[in-house]
């Protein structure tokens, strides 16, 4: 049951399948706590960042969509994910029905573009290929990610409440 992940990219960065090779910068980024502050809060483990490295290239052979590892043009290195991936998180069927997008970048890629040109890229790709409304959930204190929400559409939809404490979640509609 192979599935391609697609190359896309961007002027900045490529979105590409995270390669075996790179589990440990994968983890590296996953243990900053920098990059777990607003995701949980608490920096993951080499097991718990091994099980999510699994879950994502599980993803793309189950669904045909998931997350790709951002590569930055100018160092070739690893400095974050984006995609798409269903959560089953409980939060109920409007939002676990729906596949939810997401974005990570590490602390020395931040705050200069690139989440937005990775996510915009990722979320063109979706349109495109699989189509339909998308939903995302961040910490209401996380303006930055807040920022990148709006700017791919995505509106308010409630607060809820996770094991982590108070969330925001988001829809983005179908484009037209």
């Amino acid at each position: 049951m192979g599935r391609h992940v697609p190359t896309i990219n961007t002027a900045r960065v490529t979105l590409r399948a995270i390669r075996p090779a790179e589990f440990d910068r994968f983890a590296e980024i996953w243990a900053m706590p920098e990059v777990a502050v607003y995701i949980g809060g608490t920096p993951r483990n080499r097991s718990e960042s091994w099980k999510s490295f699994l879950i994502n290239a599980g993803h793309w052979q189950m669904t045909g969509f998931g997350q790709w590892g951002i590569e930055e043009h100018a160092t070739k290195r690893l400095v974050g994910q984006v995609g798409f991936f269903f959560g089953a998180r409980g939060l109920g069927e409007d939002f676990d029905s729906v596949p939810e997008a997401g974005w990570v970048l590490a602390p020395e890629a931040q705050g200069v573009g690139l989440g937005i040109e990775a996510a915009q890229a990722a979320h063109d790709w979706f349109d495109r290929v699989v189509t339909g409304p998308l939903v995302c959930m961040m910490d209401p204190d996380h303006a930055a990610s807040a920022r990148i929400a709006e700017q791919l559409g995505y509106v308010d939809m409630r607060l809820a409440e996770d094991d982590d404490g108070p969330i925001q979640l988001k829809l983005r509609k179908s484009p037209p």
